[in-house]
Protein backbone atom coordinates (compact mmCIF):
# COMPACT_ATOMS: atom_id res chain seq x y z
CA UNK A 1 0.00 0.00 0.00
CA UNK A 2 0.82 3.34 -0.97
CA UNK A 3 -0.24 6.32 1.25
CA UNK A 4 0.06 9.85 0.07
CA UNK A 5 -0.63 12.47 2.47
CA UNK A 6 -1.86 15.92 1.14
CA UNK A 7 -2.40 19.00 2.98
CA UNK A 8 -5.04 22.16 1.94
CA UNK A 9 -2.33 23.33 0.22
CA UNK A 10 -1.21 20.61 -2.00
CA UNK A 11 -5.25 19.78 -2.89
CA UNK A 12 -4.97 23.34 -3.81
CA UNK A 13 -1.94 22.32 -6.02
CA UNK A 14 -3.54 19.24 -8.02
CA UNK A 15 -3.22 19.65 -11.68
CA UNK A 16 -3.60 17.25 -14.54
CA UNK A 17 -1.03 16.79 -16.95
CA UNK A 18 -1.77 19.05 -20.39
CA UNK A 19 -1.03 15.73 -22.24
CA UNK A 20 0.70 12.42 -22.12
CA UNK A 21 4.16 12.67 -21.02
CA UNK A 22 6.78 11.07 -23.72
CA UNK A 23 8.95 9.82 -21.46
CA UNK A 24 6.90 8.68 -19.31
CA UNK A 25 5.30 6.64 -22.08
CA UNK A 26 9.23 5.37 -23.26
CA UNK A 27 9.55 3.84 -20.03
CA UNK A 28 6.57 2.36 -19.84
CA UNK A 29 6.27 1.11 -23.00
CA UNK A 30 9.42 -0.99 -22.36
CA UNK A 31 8.05 -2.63 -19.71
CA UNK A 32 4.55 -3.20 -21.89
CA UNK A 33 7.29 -4.67 -24.35
CA UNK A 34 8.62 -7.28 -22.32
CA UNK A 35 5.23 -8.27 -20.31
CA UNK A 36 2.73 -10.55 -21.89
CA UNK A 37 0.04 -8.77 -20.14
CA UNK A 38 -2.71 -6.54 -22.14
CA UNK A 39 -2.91 -8.39 -25.16
CA UNK A 40 -5.99 -7.26 -26.65
CA UNK A 41 -4.06 -3.98 -26.00
CA UNK A 42 -0.88 -4.10 -26.99
CA UNK A 43 -0.45 -7.31 -28.63
CA UNK A 44 0.12 -6.00 -32.28
CA UNK A 45 1.96 -3.05 -31.16
CA UNK A 46 4.08 -5.53 -29.55
CA UNK A 47 4.69 -7.08 -32.94
CA UNK A 48 5.36 -4.84 -35.27
CA UNK A 49 7.92 -2.63 -32.55
CA UNK A 50 9.97 -5.94 -32.02
CA UNK A 51 10.40 -5.77 -35.92
CA UNK A 52 12.16 -2.66 -35.41
CA UNK A 53 13.74 -2.13 -32.73
CA UNK A 54 17.47 -0.97 -33.18
CA UNK A 55 19.91 -2.96 -31.04
CA UNK A 56 20.43 0.15 -29.09
CA UNK A 57 17.09 -0.89 -27.28
CA UNK A 58 18.30 -3.52 -25.71
CA UNK A 59 20.32 -1.18 -23.47
CA UNK A 60 17.47 0.65 -22.54
CA UNK A 61 14.96 -2.36 -21.87
CA UNK A 62 18.47 -2.84 -18.86
CA UNK A 63 17.73 0.25 -17.96
CA UNK A 64 13.81 0.00 -17.58
CA UNK A 65 13.14 -3.43 -16.60
CA UNK A 66 9.62 -4.48 -16.12
CA UNK A 67 9.40 -5.79 -12.48
CA UNK A 68 11.14 -3.64 -10.15
CA UNK A 69 12.69 -0.48 -9.88
CA UNK A 70 13.41 1.84 -13.29
CA UNK A 71 15.90 4.77 -12.44
CA UNK A 72 14.02 8.41 -11.43
CA UNK A 73 16.01 10.16 -14.01
CA UNK A 74 14.35 8.52 -16.96
CA UNK A 75 11.16 10.17 -16.02
CA UNK A 76 12.47 13.85 -15.05
CA UNK A 77 9.41 15.72 -15.92
CA UNK A 78 5.74 15.86 -16.65
CA UNK A 79 3.83 16.95 -20.09
CA UNK A 80 7.20 18.14 -22.09
CA UNK A 81 7.49 17.39 -25.68
CA UNK A 82 9.73 14.78 -26.36
CA UNK A 83 12.87 16.79 -27.57
CA UNK A 84 12.92 18.49 -24.32
CA UNK A 85 12.61 15.23 -22.42
CA UNK A 86 15.34 13.72 -23.51
CA UNK A 87 17.40 16.98 -22.82
CA UNK A 88 16.00 17.37 -19.66
CA UNK A 89 17.44 13.29 -19.08
CA UNK A 90 20.59 14.20 -20.29
CA UNK A 91 21.34 17.01 -18.28
CA UNK A 92 20.79 14.79 -14.96
CA UNK A 93 23.49 15.93 -12.00
CA UNK A 94 26.05 13.24 -11.88
CA UNK A 95 25.17 12.79 -8.37
CA UNK A 96 21.55 11.66 -9.11
CA UNK A 97 22.73 9.14 -11.98
CA UNK A 98 24.95 7.38 -9.47
CA UNK A 99 22.05 7.11 -6.91
CA UNK A 100 19.66 5.80 -9.07
CA UNK A 101 21.79 3.09 -10.81
CA UNK A 102 23.03 2.40 -7.59
CA UNK A 103 19.55 1.63 -6.82
CA UNK A 104 19.14 -0.50 -9.89
CA UNK A 105 22.28 -2.45 -9.30
CA UNK A 106 21.13 -3.44 -6.04
CA UNK A 107 18.80 -5.36 -8.08
CA UNK A 108 20.54 -6.74 -11.25
CA UNK A 109 23.71 -6.62 -13.09
CA UNK A 110 24.83 -3.69 -14.53
CA UNK A 111 26.71 -3.71 -17.72
CA UNK A 112 29.93 -1.78 -18.26
CA UNK A 113 28.41 1.29 -20.12
CA UNK A 114 25.64 1.57 -17.32
CA UNK A 115 28.62 2.10 -15.02
CA UNK A 116 30.05 4.60 -17.45
CA UNK A 117 26.56 6.55 -17.50
CA UNK A 118 26.87 6.56 -13.24
CA UNK A 119 29.47 8.98 -13.54
CA UNK A 120 28.24 11.37 -16.02
CA UNK A 121 30.45 10.23 -18.61
CA UNK A 122 29.87 12.76 -21.61
CA UNK A 123 29.84 9.77 -24.28
CA UNK A 124 27.52 7.40 -22.22
CA UNK A 125 25.45 10.23 -22.29
CA UNK A 126 25.29 10.75 -25.95
CA UNK A 127 24.59 6.86 -26.62
CA UNK A 128 21.73 7.09 -24.10
CA UNK A 129 19.67 10.34 -25.72
CA UNK A 130 20.49 8.39 -29.28
CA UNK A 131 19.04 5.31 -27.52
CA UNK A 132 15.96 7.10 -26.17
CA UNK A 133 15.39 9.13 -29.69
CA UNK A 134 15.42 5.93 -31.73
CA UNK A 135 13.21 3.93 -29.92
CA UNK A 136 10.33 6.46 -29.56
CA UNK A 137 10.68 6.90 -33.35
CA UNK A 138 10.41 3.58 -34.07
CA UNK A 139 8.05 2.44 -30.94
CA UNK A 140 6.01 5.51 -29.99
CA UNK A 141 5.47 7.61 -32.94
CA UNK A 142 3.51 6.05 -35.40
CA UNK A 143 1.19 5.37 -32.95
CA UNK A 144 1.56 8.96 -30.64
CA UNK A 145 -1.94 10.23 -32.34
CA UNK A 146 -3.53 7.65 -30.52
CA UNK A 147 -1.96 7.67 -27.50
CA UNK A 148 -2.23 11.35 -27.40
CA UNK A 149 -6.22 11.35 -28.22
CA UNK A 150 -7.31 8.94 -25.82
CA UNK A 151 -4.76 10.66 -23.14
CA UNK A 152 -6.68 13.85 -24.06
CA UNK A 153 -10.52 12.65 -23.87
CA UNK A 154 -9.65 11.27 -20.37
CA UNK A 155 -8.28 14.72 -19.51
CA UNK A 156 -11.76 16.04 -20.53
CA UNK A 157 -13.43 13.58 -18.17
CA UNK A 158 -10.80 14.78 -15.28
CA UNK A 159 -11.97 18.21 -15.62
CA UNK A 160 -15.95 17.53 -15.68
CA UNK A 161 -15.05 15.14 -12.87
CA UNK A 162 -13.43 18.32 -11.22
CA UNK A 163 -16.19 20.90 -11.68
CA UNK A 164 -18.93 18.21 -10.53
CA UNK A 165 -17.22 17.33 -7.21
CA UNK A 166 -14.09 19.20 -6.83
CA UNK A 167 -10.66 18.11 -6.01
CA UNK A 168 -11.79 15.08 -4.22
CA UNK A 169 -14.32 13.30 -6.79
CA UNK A 170 -10.90 13.79 -9.18
CA UNK A 171 -8.69 11.95 -7.04
CA UNK A 172 -11.24 8.82 -5.76
CA UNK A 173 -12.22 8.28 -9.23
CA UNK A 174 -8.63 8.30 -10.85
CA UNK A 175 -8.51 4.33 -10.88
CA UNK A 176 -10.07 1.18 -9.34
CA UNK A 177 -6.89 0.54 -6.89
CA UNK A 178 -7.47 4.26 -5.60
CA UNK A 179 -9.35 5.34 -2.38
CA UNK A 180 -9.41 8.59 -1.07
CA UNK A 181 -9.60 9.51 2.73
CA UNK A 182 -9.31 12.43 3.18
CA UNK A 183 -6.93 13.78 3.75
CA UNK A 184 -4.69 10.74 2.63
CA UNK A 185 -4.66 8.86 -0.75
CA UNK A 186 -4.32 5.02 -0.42
CA UNK A 187 -2.93 3.08 -3.52
CA UNK A 188 -3.32 -0.28 -3.53
CA UNK A 189 -2.07 -3.65 -5.93
CA UNK A 190 1.31 -4.82 -4.54
CA UNK A 191 2.92 -1.40 -3.21
CA UNK A 192 5.24 -2.03 -1.02
CA UNK A 193 4.70 0.01 2.40
CA UNK A 194 5.12 3.46 1.97
CA UNK A 195 4.10 7.22 3.02
CA UNK A 196 4.50 10.23 1.04
CA UNK A 197 4.32 13.29 2.37
CA UNK A 198 3.59 16.05 -0.37
CA UNK A 199 4.36 18.59 2.22
CA UNK A 200 2.57 21.73 -0.02
CA UNK A 201 4.31 20.78 -3.31
CA UNK A 202 1.07 19.41 -4.51
CA UNK A 203 1.01 16.77 -7.09
CA UNK A 204 0.53 16.14 -10.77
CA UNK A 205 -1.51 13.57 -12.32
CA UNK A 206 -0.61 11.99 -15.38
CA UNK A 207 -2.78 9.86 -17.90
CA UNK A 208 -0.33 7.51 -19.83
CA UNK A 209 -1.58 4.87 -22.53
CA UNK A 210 0.90 2.37 -22.01
CA UNK A 211 0.93 2.27 -18.17
CA UNK A 212 -1.03 -0.94 -17.09
CA UNK A 213 -2.31 -2.29 -13.97
CA UNK A 214 -1.93 0.10 -11.59
CA UNK A 215 -0.90 3.62 -10.77
CA UNK A 216 3.25 4.48 -10.57
CA UNK A 217 5.09 7.38 -8.59
CA UNK A 218 8.50 8.15 -8.53
CA UNK A 219 10.86 6.36 -5.88
CA UNK A 220 12.56 9.73 -5.32
CA UNK A 221 10.67 11.70 -2.71
CA UNK A 222 12.89 15.11 -3.44
CA UNK A 223 11.80 15.29 -7.17
CA UNK A 224 8.15 16.98 -7.45
CA UNK A 225 5.56 14.47 -6.82
CA UNK A 226 3.71 12.85 -9.68
CA UNK A 227 1.62 10.27 -10.32
CA UNK A 228 0.96 8.08 -13.12
CA UNK A 229 -2.23 6.35 -13.68
CA UNK A 230 -3.79 4.11 -17.22
CA UNK A 231 -6.44 5.84 -18.93
CA UNK A 232 -9.55 4.34 -19.71
CA UNK A 233 -9.30 3.14 -23.36
CA UNK A 234 -11.18 0.97 -25.75
CA UNK A 235 -8.76 -2.28 -26.04
CA UNK A 236 -7.17 -1.73 -29.36
CA UNK A 237 -4.41 0.67 -30.25
CA UNK A 238 -4.16 2.00 -34.49
CA UNK A 239 -3.33 -0.65 -36.60
CA UNK A 240 -3.72 1.18 -39.55
CA UNK A 241 -7.83 0.06 -40.78
CA UNK A 242 -10.62 3.40 -40.44
CA UNK A 243 -11.63 3.56 -36.99
CA UNK A 244 -15.06 3.47 -35.76
CA UNK A 245 -15.06 7.39 -35.22
CA UNK A 246 -13.47 8.02 -38.44
CA UNK A 247 -15.81 6.25 -40.06
CA UNK A 248 -18.75 7.98 -38.33
CA UNK A 249 -17.30 11.68 -38.77
CA UNK A 250 -14.47 11.48 -41.45
CA UNK A 251 -10.79 11.72 -40.74
CA UNK A 252 -10.06 14.99 -39.70
CA UNK A 253 -13.57 16.02 -37.62
CA UNK A 254 -12.73 12.87 -35.79
CA UNK A 255 -9.38 14.21 -34.88
CA UNK A 256 -10.89 17.51 -34.23
CA UNK A 257 -13.46 16.13 -31.77
CA UNK A 258 -10.36 14.33 -29.84
CA UNK A 259 -7.98 17.52 -30.26
CA UNK A 260 -11.21 19.54 -28.63
CA UNK A 261 -11.94 17.02 -25.78
CA UNK A 262 -8.47 18.61 -24.22
CA UNK A 263 -9.39 21.91 -24.62
CA UNK A 264 -8.33 24.16 -27.44
CA UNK A 265 -8.90 27.65 -28.96
CA UNK A 266 -9.09 27.53 -32.73
CA UNK A 267 -5.49 28.48 -33.39
CA UNK A 268 -4.43 25.36 -31.49
CA UNK A 269 -6.95 23.11 -33.11
CA UNK A 270 -5.75 24.41 -36.64
CA UNK A 271 -1.77 23.80 -35.06
CA UNK A 272 -2.79 20.40 -34.11
CA UNK A 273 -4.61 18.94 -37.05
CA UNK A 274 -2.14 21.13 -39.79
CA UNK A 275 -5.01 22.88 -41.53
CA UNK A 276 -6.22 26.53 -42.00
CA UNK A 277 -7.74 28.20 -39.26
CA UNK A 278 -10.77 28.74 -41.02
CA UNK A 279 -11.37 25.56 -41.86
CA UNK A 280 -10.37 24.55 -37.83
CA UNK A 281 -13.31 26.97 -37.22
CA UNK A 282 -15.69 25.61 -39.74
CA UNK A 283 -14.97 22.03 -38.27
CA UNK A 284 -15.43 23.28 -34.50
CA UNK A 285 -18.88 24.74 -35.86
CA UNK A 286 -20.18 21.67 -37.15
CA UNK A 287 -19.13 19.83 -33.88
CA UNK A 288 -20.72 22.28 -31.87
CA UNK A 289 -24.09 22.09 -33.93
CA UNK A 290 -23.93 18.68 -33.36
CA UNK A 291 -23.90 18.86 -29.38
CA UNK A 292 -20.45 17.34 -29.64
CA UNK A 293 -18.71 20.36 -28.64
CA UNK A 294 -18.95 23.53 -26.03
CA UNK A 295 -17.23 27.19 -27.51
CA UNK A 296 -17.23 29.90 -25.18
CA UNK A 297 -15.31 32.99 -25.60
CA UNK A 298 -13.22 34.16 -22.77
CA UNK A 299 -12.08 38.17 -23.65
CA UNK A 300 -9.90 37.67 -26.64
CA UNK A 301 -10.15 33.63 -26.76
CA UNK A 302 -12.29 31.06 -27.94
CA UNK A 303 -11.89 27.82 -26.47
CA UNK A 304 -13.74 24.83 -27.71
CA UNK A 305 -13.72 21.88 -25.15
CA UNK A 306 -16.15 18.09 -25.77
CA UNK A 307 -19.31 18.58 -24.62
CA UNK A 308 -20.52 15.43 -22.10
CA UNK A 309 -22.01 13.52 -25.84
CA UNK A 310 -18.69 14.29 -27.16
CA UNK A 311 -16.63 12.95 -24.35
CA UNK A 312 -18.82 9.86 -24.45
CA UNK A 313 -19.06 9.21 -28.29
CA UNK A 314 -15.04 9.08 -27.72
CA UNK A 315 -14.74 6.82 -24.97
Amino acid sequence: MLRVHFTAEDLARVRVSSGPDPMWEILLSLHVLRQRDGAPVFGQWRQEVRGRLAPEARWLMQLAPPVGYSPDFLTPTAGCGVDDGIDAVLSTPAHQLRTDLDQLGAQQRLDPRTHLLATGDTGALDELGEALRGYYDAALAPVWDDVRGVCDADRAVRARQFLDGGCERLLEDLHPTITWRSPVLHIGYRFPERDVHLGGKGLVLVPSYFCWGKPIMLRDADRPPVLVYPVERDLHISNGNPRTLEALLGRTRAAALEVIAGGCTTTELARRLGISPASASAHATVLREAGLAVTQRHRNTVLHTASRLGVELLT
